[in-house]
């Protein structure tokens, strides 16, 4: 079901980076970055059906809290009907946005903040425009965990986070289709 919710929002909708969600091993090796005993709160940018979103549930505290920020009206819809936790707050809009999101839901900043958006198709202005705003928006050792096709380059993602974070490691995980190119870059 998901894949074909996939496909025909990838169709319609340039923005959206894959005809298939993420794989679970893919889901779980992002998430390994993340420590849920000390997280308050967590930005994912683009969730789509909610793969990620369903797995971080789990994972989190009661008291943390989790803002899903998506702009293609559909999945937002979907997420709106599968995710009923009083934890999350969804938000059609993009994540250049993401300050101003996290005062509308009255928080400062995120401990982590997960993106699987596809940067190798955004403009080279509105990708700096995102990383910028997402290390404003993320406490000092917070980590920003992207992951990509592994189409992507350096030139296209990799050297945009070094000028901007402290820390920025790479990797590849095979174990997903199609392939991952996965990030993490630390503030």
């Amino acid at each position: 079901m998901d894949t074909i919710t996939y496909l025909k929002n990838f169709i319609k909708d340039k923005n959206i980076a894959s005809i298939t969600p993420t794989s679970n091993i893919g889901v779980k090796r992002v998430c390994s970055k993340i420590d849920f005993d000390c997280t308050n709160l967590i930005v994912e940018y683009g969730p789509g059906t909610g793969v990620f979103s369903h797995y971080l549930l789990k994972k989190m505290r009661d008291d943390s809290r989790l803002i899903l920020i998506e702009r293609n009206k559909n999945f937002g819809c979907i997420l709106k009907e599968k995710i009923h936790d009083p934890r999350v707050i969804i938000v059609n809009d993009s994540a250049e946005n993401v300050l101003e999101t996290l005062r509308s839901c009255k928080e400062s900043q995120a401990d982590y903040i997960i993106s699987g958006i596809p940067f190798i198709m955004i403009k080279e202005d509105l990708k700096n425009k995102i990383l910028y705003n997402t290390h404003r928006a993320l406490k000092k050792g917070g980590k920003f965990l992207v992951y990509q096709t592994c189409f992507q380059m350096d030139h296209h993602l990799k050297i945009h986070l070094d000028r901007v974070f402290s820390r920025v490691d790479t990797k590849y995980e095979i174990m997903n289709i199609p392939p991952l190119r996965l990030y993490e870059a630390v503030k």
